[in-house]
C-alpha cells in the first residue's frame, strides 16, 4: 500500500471513530454517494438509527470548524422555517478533518438542471427573503469582486473569511490571463464603477445553489437542497445570478432565464444586478485558469459578454 493511501485510510478511520465517539454509537461505512464537487460524501450507517450521510474535508484554516458550525445554525434556523435541507446531526473535527454528518435523503442528485427544476428553485429562493442570520455576508464579498475596492462602511460583519481573501487577490491577477479575458474584466469594472457598498444583507444566501449536484430531486421534484456549507447573508439575487448562468448551458432554459433576469432586476436593481452578475463572471474564470482547464476559458469569456448584454438589453 502506498503512503498516500495509507495516511487516507488513516484519516478516515479518525474521522469515523470521531463521529462515533460525538454521537454514543456504532458508525459503518456504507459507500460513497453520486455527485458532490468540492468533497465527497459518503453514507453510513448508525446501529440503531437511519443512515446518514458523512462529508470530511481537510482543514483548510484555523477556523474552518467554527465555519462549518455556522453552516449547521443557518440549517437549523432554515429549516424552522420551512426550507428543504437535510437536518445536520453532528460537526467535529479531527486533526486533519472537518466534518459534518446529516440525514439521508432518498433522492437522487439532478443529472442537470430543467426549467421545471429552476421554476422550483426559484420559489425555494424566496423562503431565503428576510432570513440572513448569521455575519457572513457574501453580498458584500461580491461588491468587492466586482468593483476590485474595499468598503469603508463600517459594518461589523465585513471581516473578511480566510478564504475569501486569497481567492479576491487570484481574481485580481486574472487580467495577466490574455488580451480576450483582460477585455471582458475591463468591461465588467465598467459597468460596476460606480455601483455604492451594499449596507445591509437581509436575506439568507445558499451560495452553491446551482450545481445540480446539490438539488436532490425525485420523480421530477426538488426534496432537498444540500452542500449548504458556504452559507451566510447577503441578497438572495446572489442565488438567483449562479441560476441564470448555469442556463446559458442549454438552449432549452433560455425562457426561464428571463424570468430569473426580471426577478434579479426586481429585487437589486440594474446597478445591484450588474454588480452580482460581474462577480459570478469574474468566479467562473477564476476557477478554470486557476486549475490549469484552458480550454473551458474562451466559453467563460464568450457567456460573460452575452450575460452583460443581455442585461444592458432589459
Amino acid at each position: 500500500m502506498s503512503p498516500s493511501r495509507h495516511r487516507a485510510l488513516t484519516d478516515e478511520r479518525e474521522v469515523l471513530d470521531d463521529v462515533a465517539n460525538m454521537l454514543g454509537t456504532e458508525v459503518n461505512l456504507l459507500g460513497r454517494l453520486p455527485g458532490g464537487v468540492n468533497g465527497g460524501a459518503v453514507r453510513v450507517q448508525l446501529a440503531g438509527r437511519a443512515d446518514a450521510v458523512l462529508k470530511a474535508v481537510p482543514r483548510a484554516h484555523p477556523g474552518h470548524l467554527d465555519e462549518t458550525l455556522r453552516a449547521q445554525r443557518v440549517v437549523e434556523h432554515m429549516r424552522g422555517r420551512g426550507y428543504p435541507t437535510p437536518a445536520w446531526l453532528g460537526v467535529g473535527a479531527t486533526a486533519t478533518h472537518v466534518w459534518h454528518l446529516t440525514d439521508f435523503v432518498d433522492a437522487a442528485p439532478a443529472p442537470e438542471l430543467t426549467p421545471s427544476l429552476v421554476e422550483q428553485l426559484m420559489e425555494i429562493i424566496e423562503l431565503q427573503a428576510g432570513q440572513a442570520s448569521e455575519p457572513y455576508d457574501h453580498w458584500s464579498y461580491a461588491w468587492r469582486v466586482a468593483t476590485g475596492q474595499e468598503s469603508d462602511v463600517a459594518r461589523p460583519d465585513l471581516d473578511e473569511p480566510p478564504e475569501q481573501s486569497p481567492l479576491r487577490e487570484s481574481i485580481a491577477r486574472l487580467s495577466g490571463y490574455s488580451s480576450e479575458v483582460s477585455a471582458l474584466i475591463e468591461r465588467l469594472r465598467l459597468v460596476c464603477a460606480d455601483v455604492p457598498p451594499p449596507r445591509e444583507a437581509p436575506d439568507m444566501v445558499h451560495a452553491d445553489l446551482a450545481t445540480p449536484s446539490n438539488i436532490l430531486v425525485r420523480d421530477g421534484a426538488v426534496v432537498a437542497v444540500v452542500d449548504i456549507g458556504n452559507a451566510g447573508s447577503g441578497t438572495r439575487a446572489i442565488d438567483l445570478t449562479a441560476l441564470g448562468w448555469y442556463t446559458f448551458q442549454d438552449p432549452l432554459l433560455d425562457g426561464v432565464r428571463g424570468r430569473l433576469w426580471t426577478r434579479i432586476l426586481d429585487l437589486v436593481g440594474r446597478e445591484g444586478a450588474a454588480m452580482l452578475a460581474a462577480a459570478h463572471i469574474l468566479h467562473m474564470l477564476e476557477i478554470p485558469i486557476r486549475h490549469g482547464r484552458h480550454d473551458a476559458v474562451p466559453g467563460v469569456v464568450r457567456r460573460g459578454h452575452r450575460a452583460l448584454d443581455e442585461l444592458n438589453a432589459r
